[in-house]
C-alpha cells in the first residue's frame, strides 16, 4: 500500500531459523514413534516454511524497498562492559543467502527420501540434514562474531556426523576425523582473528566494527611481532580470518579434507559443496570487506591462495574414477575462483558466483547420485558407460550442470565466472604485481581443466560403450563410499558381480523432480541476475540502479573492479555474444574437445596417454603428496612426538627423576644402614678413624 513501510519482522526471522531446527528435534528425539514418513515430513516442513519466509523477507528488501534489518533477540550474557548478543543482521546479501541455502536443502530433504529410502538410519539422517539447515541459517543471519562462530562450529559439528554418517565403515570414520582436525587448524586461527577483534575494539557487533575500523586499525596502527617485525593490525585481523574461511571453504593447503567427504550419502555431500558449509567462508569474507579493504597485504595473500586453489586442485580432478569425487574436486576449484574474486575486491562477483555454483553444483552432486541409484551403488566411472538411454532425465540434466559449470555463454555458470575471470584480468591490468598476474592466469586455464574433467565425466558416464557388465579389473575396488548398510550386506551376501547383473534405471521422481528444479536456475538464474545484483542494471541491462549489495559489502571506489567493468555491461545477451569471444570461452572449448577426442571418438588414447605422461599422472593420484603431508607428516609428526614425550616421561621423569632418585635414596640408606651396627666397639673405632682424619687435616693445611 503506498504510504505504508515495510518492515522485517522479527517473529519472521525467528520462525526461519527455529523451524528447521524443530524439525531436527522432532526427527532426531521422536524419530521411532512417528515413522521414516514422519522424520521426513517434519522436516521438510520446516524448512519449506524456513525457504518460503525467506523469500518473502528477500522481496522486502527488492521489491518493497524495507530497509535492512539489525537487532539483538536475546542478551547471552555480560561480563563487564563486553556484552553478547543473539541477533540478526538481515540485508540483500544475507538474505540471498537464506533463500539459496533453505531452497537447496529443502531439494536436498526431498531427494533424499528417494535416495536414503532402505537405509536404517533414515530419521537420524533427515534430522542431521535439517540441523544443518539451521546451523548454516544462525551464521549467515548473524549480527555478531559470537553467534557468527556458533553457527561456524555448529555446520562442523553436524558435518562431522554426517560425513560419517556410516559410522560401522572406517573410511568413514576416517573422512570425518579428518574433516574435523583439518577445520580445527582453520578454526584456530578463526578463533584469534575474533579475539583480535574484541581486543582492539571491545565489541563483536558487526555494525560497530565495521564504523570504528578506520579509526581503531587504521594503516599507521601496528603490532610486533615476530621477533619484533612491525605487522598492521588490519593485515593481522584479516589474514587470521581469512586462515579460518581456508578451513570452511578449502583452500590449499587446508583443502584435504574436502574429497573424503564423499564418504557421506550423496544427499550431503550436495549439501556441504553446494549451498552450506564450505560456502561459509566465502561469505565470511565478503561480510568483512571493510575490514579487508584497509589490507592490501591480506588481500593479496587470499588472492594467491585461491588462484591456487582453482587450478592445482582442479588438475587432480582430471585422474579421478570416482564420479563423486570429480565432482568434489570441481567444487576445490570453483571456492578457489570465489577466493581470488575476494582477493580482487570483487566480492559481488564472489557472492553471486556462490549462487549460482549452489543451483548447477546441487545438481551434479545429485545427478552423480542419482547415477549412483541407478548403477545399484556403483561409484566407478570405469564400469559404466552408454547411460544416456537408460536414464534419460538424469542424463539431461547432467549435461545442464555440466554446461553451467564450464561457463558455456547463456548458461548460469557463464555470467558468474566470466565476470571473475574478467575482474582477474582488469585487476592484473592495474596491479603489475605477480600475485594478480599469476591469479588471471590461474582463472583463465582453470577454465581448460574445468571442461576437460567435466566433459571426461559426462562421456565416461553417460557416452560410449557399456562396461557395467564388464569383469572388474585387477586392480578394482568396488567403491562402497554411497551404499546403505543394507545395500552393502546384500553386496556382501550376493558378491559384487551379482549386484551388476541388474539393468540401469531411471531413478524415481523424488530424485528426478529436485533435478529438473536445480536445473531450471542452472540455466536461467545468471540471465536474470547479473544486471540488477552485479552491475546495478535492470535485469536487461539499461535503467542504472544503486548497486544490489551496497551497504553490506563496501568497496571504495580505487578497488570497485565490479563497478568498472559496469561501465562496459550492455545486458546478459551482449554480454553472452561477447563471451564467446573471449579467451576463456575458446580454452573451455578447447578442453571440450580434448575430452570429446579421447572419451567418446578415440576411447583407446586415454590408456594410450596414461602411459606417456605416466609421472604428472603419478603425481596428480597422489594429490601433489598433500594427503602425505597431513596424514604422515603433521599427524604422523604429532603422533611421533606423543610417543616420545611419552617415552620422555616413563624413562626420564618417571624412570630416572622419579623413581631413579628414590631408588638412590634407597641405596644411599642401604650402605648408611650398615654404619649404624648397635655395637659401641664400632662407634669407638669409627670415632678413632675420625679423629686421625681431623688431625691429618690440620696439619695438612695448618700456617
Amino acid at each position: 500500500m503506498p504510504g505504508v513501510e515495510h518492515v522485517i519482522s522479527k517473529s519472521v526471522l525467528l520462525a526461519i531459523v527455529l523451524a528447521p531446527l524443530l524439525g531436527a528435534i522432532l526427527a532426531g528425539l521422536f524419530g521411532r514413534r512417528i515413522g521414516r514418513v514422519g522424520a521426513h515430513s517434519v522436516t521438510i516442513l520446516g524448512v519449506a516454511i524456513s525457504c518460503a519466509l525467506s523469500c518473502w523477507v528477500l522481496w522486502q528488501l527488492v521489491g518493497q524497498g524495507a530497509p535492512p534489518f539489525n537487532e539483538n533477540v536475546y542478551t547471552w550474557f555480560q561480563v563487564g562492559g563486553i556484552q553478547a548478543h543473539v541477533g540478526f543482521m538481515i540485508d540483500k546479501l544475507t538474505a540471498m543467502m537464506m533463500v539459496v541455502v533453505t531452497f537447496v536443502s529443502l531439494l536436498v530433504h526431498v531427494y533424499t527420501i528417494g535416495y536414503m529410502e532402505e537405509d536404517p538410519g533414515y530419521q537420524r539422517f533427515f534430522s542431521y540434514i535439517s540441523l544443518f539447515t539451521f546451523s548454516m541459517l544462525m551464521l549467515v543471519m548473524s549480527n555478531n562474531f559470537l553467534q557468527l562462530f556458533f553457527g561456524w562450529e555448529a555446520v562442523g559439528l553436524v558435518s562431522y556426523l554426517l560425513i560419517g554418517f556410516w559410522f560401522k565403515r572406517p573410511t568413514a570414520i576416517f573422512a570425518n576425523l579428518k574433516a574435523f582436525l583439518v577445520n580445527r587448524v582453520g578454526d584456530f586461527g578463526f578463533l584469534l582473528g575474533i579475539a583480535a577483534v574484541l581486543y582492539w575494539f571491545g565489541t563483536l557487533d558487526y555494525a560497530t566494527v565495521f564504523a570504528n575500523a578506520p579509526s581503531r586499525i587504521g594503516a599507521d596502527v601496528v603490532v610486533n611481532i615476530f621477533n619484533g617485525h612491525e605487522w598492521s593490525v588490519a593485515t593481522l585481523i584479516c589474514i587470521c580470518l581469512f586462515i579460518g574461511a581456508m578451513g570452511k571453504s578449502a583452500q590449499v593447503p587446508l583443502h584435504v579434507w574436502l574429497p573424503d567427504s564423499m564418504e557421506g550419502p550423496t544427499p550431503i555431500s550436495a549439501l556441504i559443496h553446494a549451498a552450506t558449509m564450505v560456502t561459509a567462508g566465502i561469505f565470511m569474507v565478503a561480510r568483512m570487506s571493510p575490514l579487508f579493504e584497509m589490507s592490501q597485504t591480506a588481500l593479496n595473500f587470499v588472492l594467491f591462495i585461491g588462484a591456487t586453489t582453482a587450478f592445482w586442485t582442479g588438475l587432480i580432478g582430471i585422474v579421478q574414477n570416482d564420479i563423486k569425487r570429480v565432482v568434489a574436486y570441481s567444487t576445490l576449484s570453483q571456492l578457489g575462483y570465489m577466493t581470488v574474486a575476494l582477493g580482487v575486491s570483487a566480492y559481488s562477483a564472489a557472492v553471486f558466483h556462490l549462487m549460482t555454483h549452489a543451483f548447477f553444483k546441487a545438481l551434479l552432486f545429485l545427478a552423480a547420485g542419482s547415477v549412483i541409484i541407478g548403477m545399484h551403488h556403483e561409484q566407478d566411472m570405469r564400469r559404466m558407460g552408454g547411460l544416456r538411454k537408460y536414464m534419460p532425465i538424469t542424463y539431461i540434466t547432467s549435461l545442464i550442470g555440466t554446461l553451467a559449470l564450464v561457463g558455456t555463454p547463456f548458461f548460469s555458470g557463464f555470467y558468474s565466472k566470466d565476470t571473475i575471470i574478467e575482474a582477474a584480468a582488469h585487476n592484473a591490468h592495474e596491479a603489475h604485481n605477480w600475485v594478480a598476474t599469476y591469479g588471471y592466469y590461474a582463472v583463465l586455464l582453470g577454465a581448460f581443466v574445468t571442461a576437460f574433467y567435466s566433459f571426461r565425466l559426462l562421456y565416461m558416464t553417460f557416452h560410449g560403450k557399456e562396461h557395467f557388465h564388464d569383469p572388474a579389473p585387477d586392480h578394482y575396488i568396488a567403491p562402497e563410499a554411497d551404499s546403505s548398510e543394507h545395500e552393502q550386506a546384500l553386496a556382501e551376501e550376493h558378491g559384487h558381480e551379482d549386484d551388476h547383473a541388474h539393468i540401469p534405471h531411471e531413478s524415481p521422481w523424488v530424485v528426478t523432480l529436485p533435478l529438473i528444479l536445480l536445473a531450471i536456475p542452472s540455466i536461467v538464474i545468471g540471465f536474470f541476475t547479473v544486471g540488477p545484483m552485479l552491475f546495478g542494471s535492470d535485469v536487461l541491462g539499461h535503467a542504472k540502479q544503486l548497486p544490489f549489495f551496497l551497504g553490506a559489502i563496501d568497496v571504495p571506489a580505487a578497488n570497485d573492479v565490479i563497478g568498472k567493468l559496469a561501465e562496459e555491461f550492455h545486458g546478459p545477451v551482449a554480454f553472452a555474444l561477447h563471451g564467446f569471444k573471449a579467451p576463456a570461452f575458446w580454452l573451455a572449448f578447447a578442453g571440450f574437445a580434448l575430452a570429446t577426442v579421447m572419451y567418446w571418438w578415440k576411447p583407446e588414447l586415454p590408456a594410450k596417454a596414461s602411459k606417456l605422461f605416466a609421472w604428472p599422472i603419478r603425481v596428480l593420484e597422489n594429490k601433489y603428496g598433500m594427503d602425505d603431508l597431513w596424514i604422515g607428516g603433521f599427524a604422523g609428526g604429532g603422533l611421533a612426538l606423543g610417543k616420545v614425550s611419552r617415552g620422555v616421561d616413563t624413562y626420564v621423569i618417571d624412570g630416572a627423576a622419579v623413581n631413579g632418585s628414590a631408588r638412590i635414596v634407597d641405596l644411599v640408606a642401604g650402605v648408611v644402614r650398615r654404619v649404624q651396627s648397635g655395637y659401641l666397639y664400632h662407634y669407638a673405632f669409627a670415632m678413632i678413624i675420625g679423629l686421625i682424619a681431623l688431625l691429618a687435616v690440620i696439619i695438612r693445611y695448618w700456617r
